[in-house]
């Protein structure tokens, strides 16, 4: 059940395309207006989904396999809905979450193989919950790899498997946008962070 006034409002793109940033300030810019917030992110965001954030973001490239890793993200998810998504949508506050359902989508569905039908399936049977607005962060995959390898993580797997892998999501990325224009608002994530930051909060509060 989802109060009035609550929101369920995700980002995504590629690896190094600022999100995690723009999610703080747009956190910070609403609670300034008074409204009540959440920010979280997946894989993670509830105590078993975070245990599960170490097993698929860091390692070898080849640690799992994109089916293995369908059911460790969507375990991982569906325990962050049941323990943190839903009970704040339920209290009326509106949830910013760093990755949801669509990085699963393109990053196993559609970049390691053709597995879009078996994500879609397991995530109407198992979470059942799309965003209300969905923020896609787009920049040039190269200039986004070298931002992400250049904060020199632990979380580096799926960085580790090149640009050409990322070239291949910001593809699947746009081609889910231009499915679920009604969902998705683009963001050109190439320029200064404050422009970046205005372009995402208009689109938040036209969405709210």
């Amino acid at each position: 059940m989802t109060a009035t006034g609550a929101r369920f409002i995700t980002l995504e793109g590629v690896d190094g395309s600022g999100k995690s940033t723009q999610a703080q300030r747009m956190k910070e810019a609403l609670e300034a207006e008074g409204r009540s917030v959440v920010l979280t992110r997946e894989p993670g965001g509830s105590v078993g989904a975070e245990e599960i954030r170490r097993l698929v973001l860091e390692g070898d490239p080849e640690r799992w396999s994109a089916e293995t890793e369908i059911l460790l993200f969507t375990a991982a998810r569906r325990d962050h809905l049941e323990r943190t998504i839903e009970p704040a949508l339920a209290a009326g506050q509106i949830v910013i979450c760093d990755r949801f359902v669509d990085s699963t989508r393109v990053y196993q569905g559609l970049t390691r193989g053709d597995l879009r039908g078996v994500i879609d399936d397991l995530h109407r049977m198992m979470i059942g919950r799309e965003a209300d607005l969905t923020l896609l962060f787009d920049m040039d995959p190269k200039l986004g790899l070298a931002r992400a390898k250049a904060r020199q993580t632990v979380e580096e797997r799926f960085e580790d498997m090149g640009l050409e892998m990322q070239i291949r999501m910001r593809a699947g990325f746009l081609e889910l946008a231009a499915q679920a224009p009604e969902r998705f608002a683009v963001i050109d994530a190439g320029r200064a962070v404050e422009a970046v930051a205005s372009d995402v909060l208009a689109a938040v509060k036209a969405a709210l």
